[in-house]
């Protein structure tokens, strides 16, 4: 049974890392479209990023069956995985982290996923260091190089969350019931089934040149997989999944998606390095149902 408690007046689970683009301030207009798509059967995010409608849905009893939980960076998943099936584990590395947390152990725990180094750790190791890491760089920017390597700079945080015990322990029960694969999410036509229910909640098509951010993993996201995404998108239409998905509201989302149904929501845009840029913005929840 999941624990659902409030803890210092914080229901649980709740992401248990922080996400660029993450969705937890949209939870009660996505939450408003789940409940207009109705009974569904089981729950797909291909993007999973921080899970913030997934945890959101365990919590509320809304999963009736087992989600899959999905996404083409391997060592998110990892974390996912990890966290999972050795939450304990990975609480104790997180402590010992967390006690030597400085500037230069930040760098030093960050090397690590180079090379050689990265095949000699254990998965609770590979969870643990993701999620330090996560905790402590810069805007909690999940950033990686061409070569699939965690470049973020050290954030100069006074007192880091490092390790939520109670969080991590809640959300490890809660992926428990789902299944975490690396997929791309391409593939999400050949698993969903008819009556499913699939978010996606893709990199955002950038709103100008200078806003784009599709660097969470080496292959980036450019406007051909967005176009990808909306044929994909499309192919579940046609196969009776219900489907909710997430973006700007510019102009070619709107053209790519204008077979369904676009809500305008706003949001507030934390992550910019001007201040005059950051604050309310336009977001499209396309839905088909």
């Amino acid at each position: 049974m999941s624990v659902t408690r409030a803890v210092n007046g914080r229901f649980l689970p709740r992401p248990f890392l922080k996400w660029v683009g993450g969705k937890r301030q949209l939870l009660p207009e996505l939450l408003a479209r789940v409940e207009r798509a109705g009974a569904f059967g089981r729950y797909h995010e291909p993007f999973v990023g921080g899970g913030a409608l997934f945890f959101e849905l365990h919590r509320l009893g809304k999963l009736k069956k087992y989600a899959w939980l999905s996404d083409y960076n391997p060592r998110l998943i990892e974390t996912y995985e990890g966290l999972r099936d050795h939450v304990e584990e990975v609480i104790a590395l997180l402590e010992g982290h967390k006690a030597r947390h400085s500037e230069e152990h930040f760098y030093k725990v960050r090397a690590l996923g180079k090379g050689p180094e990265r095949a000699g750790e254990t998965l609770p190791e590979r969870a643990a260091r993701i999620i330090y890491l996560n905790k402590t760089c810069y805007n909690g920017l999940y950033r990686e190089n061409s070569k699939g390597e965690f470049n973020s700079p050290f954030g100069r945080y006074k007192n880091p969350q490092i390790c939520d015990e109670d969080n991590l322990r809640a959300a490890s029960r809660a992926l428990k019931k789902a299944k975490i694969e690396t997929r791309h999410f391409k593939t999400i036509v050949e698993r969903a089934k008819p009556g499913d229910l699939v978010y996606f909640d893709p990199p955002y098509h950038p709103v100008s040149k200078t806003a784009s951010f599709t660097s969470y993993d080496r292959g980036g996201f450019g406007e051909d997989s967005q176009r990808l995404l909306a044929r994909v998108y499309a192919q579940l239409d046609r196969k009776g999944v219900r489907v909710l998905l997430s973006n700007s509201m510019t102009d070619i989302v709107q053209d790519i998606y204008s077979a369904f149904i676009i809500d305008e929501v706003s949001a507030n845009r934390a992550v910019n390095s001007r201040a005059d840029r950051r604050g309310k913005v336009r977001e499209a929840l396309v839905r088909n149902f």
